[in-house]
């Protein structure tokens, strides 16, 4: 089931901004450091205390670099969770080491294609203590753009409703607004350099 279509003017917005934001993730400075300083953060909150089964992406292209803090992440008591690509969906793959992973298509890092029918390594959305999720641009109350494909928008719809949906983001990818409809998600917290931001989550109002 293919995601909702925008309005034409939503879709105008969102290309412009998404435009605006990769050129502003493009020049960030220093994205090594300051990606360190935004993943500390997040592994300092207390929802990432408190949780027991952690979704972290693996970075692509200019977006907030995650993979440095996988293998610390790996092994704490955390079981820990990414997503990979099948058929234009995400699934989801249980890592307990760094050799697991493979440079795929597009030089991404992905499972090794031979664990990924593994029964132990396959979990679901529903699994999830806490989501960090990836995005293009962001606004203060939450809302996001991806590259418009849905990919997040569809797993984020399986994930219980009470498990925290924490955004990464340089604060360049941060915008006054971005154009939300009805079923795109809010953030619960999006994460930058800067500090931490409470976003309107998937409650509703």
């Amino acid at each position: 089931m293919s995601a909702p279509q925008p309005s034409t003017d939503t879709f105008a917005k969102k290309q412009a901004i998404r435009k605006a934001a990769h050129q502003n993730r493009a020049s960030q400075a220093d994205k090594d450091e300051v990606s360190r300083e935004i993943v500390d953060r997040f592994m300092a909150l207390p929802e990432y205390a408190e949780a027991h089964t952690v979704m972290f992406y693996v970075d692509v292209r200019d977006e907030v670099r995650t993979r440095h803090a996988l293998p610390e992440a790996v092994a704490s008591d955390k079981r820990i969770v990414i997503p990979y690509c099948v058929d234009g969906e995400l699934e989801l793959f249980h890592l307990e080491s760094m050799d697991e992973l493979e440079i795929g298509m597009y030089k991404i890092l992905e499972p090794k294609a031979e664990l990924r029918t593994v029964a132990s390594k396959r979990l679901q959305p529903t699994d999830l203590d806490l989501i960090m999720v990836p995005g293009v641009a962001f606004d203060r109350h939450g809302g996001r753009t991806g590259h418009g494909k849905g990919y997040y928008d569809k797993l984020l719809e399986h994930a219980r409703v009470q498990t925290p949906l924490v955004a990464l983001a340089f604060e360049c990818q941060l915008f006054a607004e971005i154009p939300c409809e009805e079923h795109d998600i809010y953030m619960d917290k999006i994460v930058t350099e800067s500090g931490t931001y409470l976003g309107r989550g998937r409650s509703p109002g």
